[in-house]
Formats: C-alpha cells, sequence, structure tokens
C-alpha cells in the first residue's frame, strides 16, 4: 500500500517562476531566458522523466496542462488533490490564489473514465476562506503502511486542516518545526517533502533541520517504530532536492526511488548503496523545472492508490 505502480503527471503549458509562491518558497529562483524557451525546456524535461518512468514499465497517466487560465506550477499536480484505497479523493487547500486554478473538475473525470473508482470527493478548499492550508502531499509526508502522516508546520501547512484530514484518514500524526538557514536568516521549510521521504523500507530524511530534540526524537521514533530504515541528509543535500524522493512500483511489482539527477549527485556513495540495496534508482535530469518551480521530481508525481473497475 505504500507504493502505487500508477502515476499521474500533468504536462506544463505555461511553466515558468511563480511570483506568489516566491516568498516562502527559497528554492525558486528568477531566470532571465525567454518564456518561450523556458516552457520549451520544462516540456523536454518532463517528457525525458516520463519516459525514463515508463521504460521501467511505470503506469504513468499523463495529462495536458490547458492554456488557459495560464498555470505556472501545473506540473506540480500532487499538492491540490491526492488519492486513496479505499476511493477517496481529496482537493486541498492552496496558499497561492493563482495555484488554486490547478484544480481541474475534469482530471478527475478522466481518471473515472480511465477506469479508477471515485467513490467519494472530500473537497477541502473552504478552508482557504479563513486561510488555513494543507498543500497535499508537498504538506504531508504519507507512511500508508504504519498510517501516520509527517508533517512540518509552515505558511502552507496549517495544524486545523492537518488534524482534519489525519481525522478522516484514521491516521496518526507526527508534526513538528522545520527550519533552514539562509545567510544566518532561518526560515520554515515549506513543503515536508523537500526535507523528508518515506517508503516500504526506507526513510531519507534531514533530521538537522528539525531544531527541537523533542521533536526530531519524535520523528526518529516514529520512522524506527515503522520498521524504517533511516538514512539522514545534510541540509547541502536538502538544498540539492535529496529528501524530494517518491518511491513507485511497476506492475511487476519491482520498486523504484525516483529522485532528480541533482538529488542524486549530492548523495554520498553509502547513501546510495543503501538505497539501492532496497530500490532501483531513476535520477531524471529536470534543472529548469527545479530552478524556476522551486520543486522536484517527487513533487511533479501524483499517486494514484484508487481501486480499479
Amino acid at each position: 500500500m505504500q507504493t502505487s505502480p500508477n502515476i499521474l503527471m500533468v504536462r506544463p503549458a505555461n511553466f515558468g517562476f511563480n511570483e506568489e509562491t516566491a516568498n516562502t518558497n527559497f528554492y525558486q529562483q528568477k531566470d532571465h531566458r525567454e518564456k518561450g524557451k523556458i516552457r520549451e525546456l520544462a516540456k523536454q524535461e518532463f517528457d525525458g522523466f516520463v519516459a525514463l518512468l515508463r521504460d521501467q514499465g511505470v503506469n504513468v497517466e499523463v495529462v495536458e496542462d490547458t492554456e488557459k487560465p495560464i498555470k505556472t506550477d501545473a506540473v506540480f499536480p500532487n499538492n491540490w488533490f491526492s488519492t486513496h484505497p479505499d476511493g477517496k479523493l481529496i482537493l486541498y487547500p492552496m496558499y497561492s490564489p493563482n495555484r488554486r486554478l490547478e484544480r481541474r473538475k475534469d482530471l478527475v473525470e478522466m481518471l473515472i473514465q480511465k477506469g479508477y473508482q471515485i467513490s467519494e470527493i472530500l473537497d477541502l478548499s473552504f478552508f482557504e476562506e479563513d486561510n488555513q492550508f494543507l498543500e497535499g502531499t508537498g504538506s504531508m509526508v504519507l507512511d500508508h503502511d504504519s498510517k501516520t502522516i509527517f508533517a512540518c508546520f509552515s505558511e502552507r501547512t496549517h495544524p486545523v486542516p492537518l488534524n482534519y484530514v489525519a481525522d478522516i484518514l484514521g491516521y496518526d500524526l507526527v508534526g513538528f518545526n522545520s527550519v533552514q538557514e539562509i545567510d544566518g536568516v532561518k526560515s520554515p521549510i515549506y513543503h515536508t517533502n523537500v526535507m523528508m521521504h518515506v517508503g516500504r523500507d526506507l526513510a531519507v530524511v534531514c533530521l538537522d533541520s528539525i531544531p527541537k530534540a523533542s521533536e526530531k526524537q519524535g520523528v526518529q521514533k516514529a520512522l524506527t517504530k515503522a520498521g524504517k530504515k533511516v538514512i539522514p541528509i545534510t541540509a547541502k543535500q536538502k538544498f540539492n532536492f535529496a529528501g524530494n524522493m517518491l518511491e513507485v512500483t511497476n506492475d511487476g511489482g519491482e520498486k523504484f526511488t525516483v529522485m532528480s539527477q541533482t538529488a542524486f549527485d549530492s548523495l554520498n556513495v553509502g547513501q546510495i548503496q543503501m538505497i539501492e540495496k532496497y530500490t532501483t534508482i531513476i535520477s531524471p535530469s529536470i534543472p529548469t523545472i527545479e530552478k524556476l518551480g522551486g520543486g522536484s521530481a517527487r513533487c511533479m508525481m501524483a499517486e494514484i492508490f484508487l481501486p480499479k473497475a
């Protein structure tokens, strides 16, 4: 249950730098190349990524982004919805108003047409009216096997909707604070999935980013109790998206850990060997998407856990 052989990805139409999200996403960097060139590079990186997954037998449902309205971050669908084995589909409250445009009814209809069974749609966007946000599996790293949600609090991850989802799913919640330091200034890490990843057997986590000892111990204890082998990463590796991984499977049950080439290059030999002991690594090169979008490989993949007819 922890991993899925079915992944949904949205091919970008108007990828670019999002001014509305830049104040909380320190990974985003401006690029002065022509917009058309940037969009073409993003599409090429996306297509290469999909090809690598399909070459390994992973089923990828590709959805084309719509030209209008313009959605610079549509390539990161995991933030606005999640799916679950009991047929639930949850829509999430988004921090940035222009990212709320990414929620698409036609995409939900497409899943139904493909044979996926949706028994219930839970729309939590009403939390936006009170400036309460929870950005899907960016805000939450889920261990389905132990029924645990890991989440670091930030301007995009608020306690009230977080507890609401934990109650809906019947999962335990491990909430904590996680920070990064840039030029001596500390600020909350905007999404949990940039500082930790949980697979069936492994957990990759930047423990150094959790300043409170009791919270750090709480995360470690929960992972150990769930039977995970913990691979610590450094703050520098986290800055290179080493926490932004996702474990997927193919129809044959083979396990793969997906991370960007940037993330892979930041790991040391021992860390790579430990991951490869349990899974095969897939590492697409997505530098344009990472630089302008401030998200990496995991953010581009929305797992489909829905039952199929």
